[in-house]
């Protein structure tokens, strides 16, 4: 593929449970900042005195940052010491969380919001530090592990910004967050065995390399497709619930809705399952049932439209299903080119994040046009659409078997 050389890949002993729930916590919480502001853009633009338009750019504004920490800061774990740069990262995220905090202008905090996204994706680059550092026969349990963490990060983030805002003012979130990052990051400099796989390239060639190593390697491109689907099947969902619940029908405050979050998170139990299972070699059985525990779960979810326990169980079916496709697919990532696990990470979660970006705005156009709908047809097609990749998959898997050079660096 390139003329890196790489060090002797360090031989994985095992990580402790003190070791494996500081990843998961670090991971959610490092996560968790890109999506404070979600709860608060209408408190954010009175305080500011700005239309909605111009405060929906908040959330614009974190995507970008974080699709660009995707594509130049995710690759450097495999280039620089993985506990420095993570931690360096982490001390960025204080700064720019306080700036947030204390920013006198929408301008500024807007710059703050793309910055923040931008660090927040250390968390990224701590899940395949996680993979790194564990055996090949427990990767698949670690990496979900540490995956529930990020979940439960990105789904209690909206609530317990909602609350610490009503009882201190939404400017407090942000202060908060910057001492609980502060606290981390000590954490985390004490923590974090020291890691490195040295790969003689430079900077611009390290982030070439993404693409030639997508085309040498038919699992990372199969996987991606999965990744994208179920991340855009999953933001169908919570693009649009808020609607729903506060329409006629439910007629929900903000913080009954954010109140939702904490259903979604049983899709954490579902992570370290997928885990074990993955290890045992079940991939095929996962990525067929994960896709058919999305599709179903939409018939619930429109049922959800008049009754709210057919909603939860859609929302608990929807988050198992789409958490467990995403850890079979890093199972199966991971077990590819040990040395380059940094950069195998930002195609797939490039992929994930564009998938999530297409749920998003197609199901705000849809809901808009054909209501509820319209957004659970559309949520079952995504589903549907995994299903079939599954069956192509099937149907061409002699052509997409790992290549020869899988585990190796050249």
């Amino acid at each position: 593929m390139s003329s890196a050389h790489v060090d002797e890949v360090p031989r994985a002993q095992g990580m402790s449970r003190g070791l494996i729930a500081l990843f998961a916590i670090a991971t959610g919480q490092a996560v968790a900042s890109n999506y404070l502001a979600q709860p608060l853009l209408e408190t954010i633009r009175r305080d500011f005195r700005v239309t909605t338009g111009l405060a929906g750019l908040i959330v614009t504004a974190a995507q970008i940052g974080y699709a660009l920490g995707l594509v130049l800061l995710l690759p450097l774990g495999d280039l620089f010491e993985r506990r420095r740069l993570i931690t360096t990262l982490a001390a960025i995220n204080v700064v720019v969380l306080a700036s947030a905090g204390l920013a006198p202008t929408i301008g500024l905090f807007l710059a703050a919001a793309a910055f923040v996204g931008f660090t927040s994706v250390m968390a990224q680059i701590l899940v395949p530090f996680a993979a790194s550092l564990s055996p090949e026969a427990e990767r698949g349990r670690v990496v979900g592990i540490v995956m529930s963490g990020l979940l439960l990060g990105i789904l209690l983030a909206r609530t317990v910004s909602g609350l610490v805002a009503q009882v201190a003012g939404w400017r407090s979130v942000y202060e908060v967050a910057a001492v609980l990052m502060a606290i981390q990051t000590v954490v985390l400099f004490r923590g974090l065995p020291t890691f490195r796989q040295r790969v003689d390239l430079s900077y611009p060639r390290l982030l070439a390399s993404i693409a030639a190593i997508a085309r040498a390697e038919p699992v990372l491109r199969w996987r991606a497709v999965y990744g994208a689907l179920s991340f855009a099947t999953f933001s169908v969902l919570w693009t649009t619930l808020a609607f729903l619940l506060s329409g006629p029908h439910y007629g929900y405050g903000e913080a009954t809705i954010g109140l939702f979050g904490l259903v979604g998170a049983t899709g954490a139990a579902a992570a370290t399952m997928a885990g074990r299972f993955s290890d045992r070699g079940w991939k095929n059985q996962l990525t067929a049932l994960s896709s058919a525990l999305m599709l179903v779960a939409f018939l619930l979810i429109w049922r959800g439209a008049t009754s709210l326990g057919a909603l939860l169980a859609g929302i608990i079916v929807l988050d198992i299903g789409c958490q467990a496709l995403h850890i079979t697919n890093q199972g199966e990532i991971y077990r590819l080119r040990p040395e380059a696990r940094s950069r195998i990470n930002s195609f797939y979660m490039l992929s994930c994040f564009i998938g999530a970006a297409a749920g998003s705005a197609s199901a705000a156009f849809v809901y808009g046009t054909g209501g509820w709908d319209g957004v659970c047809l559309l949520g079952a097609g995504f589903g549907l659409a995994a299903i079939l990749w599954w069956v192509l998959e099937l149907a061409l898997r002699p052509r997409s078997a790992p290549s020869a050079r899988a585990t190796t660096g050249r």
